[in-house]
């Protein structure tokens, strides 16, 4: 959080000060002597140049920033403003959004409980606060940066794909298709067997002997 500290007595002069700004180029370096080169030459003018600096329109050096450059548009100076009173004097903003005159004793208040200052102090910053935010827009200057959008990953639509008999069931097997049987395996086949077709030509004889010899020895070699 912050607190600028800065303040200046001639706080009238705040709203011509910062438009002077606008009319010239910007200086390689913000001094006394440019301070006094564009009309400002009292020593009272000088707690202009701190003022700059927590504002940073100016570095710690009292170079130019990129803010000061772009408070030189015109079209955008109260907008930049805003972001600017809002970086240096975030406090005051926790206390109320927009401050308004009504609430002069709540930041004179903070002032004086912040820095341990005297009341004449408390006022003085109070009343550079309140010159600044008769030029700055609050309304059109971000309260905070917004947080990049995150990006939603997806890896879950393309890892891991379901398989193809879960996502198409035209590609489903036969025997995966909702309300079909499985058919029953094949039946077992029975183990291959040899069978032999013997031919017995008889000869052409009357002698019954010789046809019970052959029988006889059919018995003993072949059916038994």
């Amino acid at each position: 959080m912050a607190l600028s500290p800065a303040y200046v007595q001639v706080n009238r002069q705040i709203s011509d000060f910062f438009s002077k700004l606008q009319e010239g180029q910007a200086p390689d370096q913000f001094t006394q002597q440019h301070l006094k080169d564009i009309g400002y030459p009292s020593s009272s003018h000088r707690a202009l140049i701190p003022l700059m600096k927590s504002l940073e329109f100016l570095t710690p050096e009292g170079v130019p920033t990129s803010r000061y450059h772009e408070y030189r548009n015109r079209a955008q100076a109260r907008r930049i403003m805003g972001e600017a009173l809002r970086g240096a004097y975030s406090d005051l903003f926790l206390i109320k959004e927009k401050p308004s005159e009504d609430d002069r004793d709540l930041i004179e208040g903070k002032f004086k409980s912040t820095y341990n200052s005297t009341d004449r102090i408390a006022k003085l910053r109070a009343n550079t606060f309140f010159a600044l935010m008769g030029i700055a827009d609050l309304d059109h200057s971000p309260k905070s940066k917004p947080s990049p959008p995150t990006k939603t990953s997806d890896k879950s639509k393309t890892e891991n794909p379901p398989p193809a008999s879960q996502t198409d069931p035209q590609r489903q097997p036969q025997s995966q298709k909702p309300g079909s049987q499985i058919p029953p395996p094949p039946p077992a086949s029975d183990p291959p067997s040899l069978h032999y077709n013997i031919q017995i030509h008889l000869p052409a004889t009357k002698d019954l002997e010789v046809y019970n010899a052959i029988f006889k020895s059919l018995k003993e070699h072949l059916l038994e």
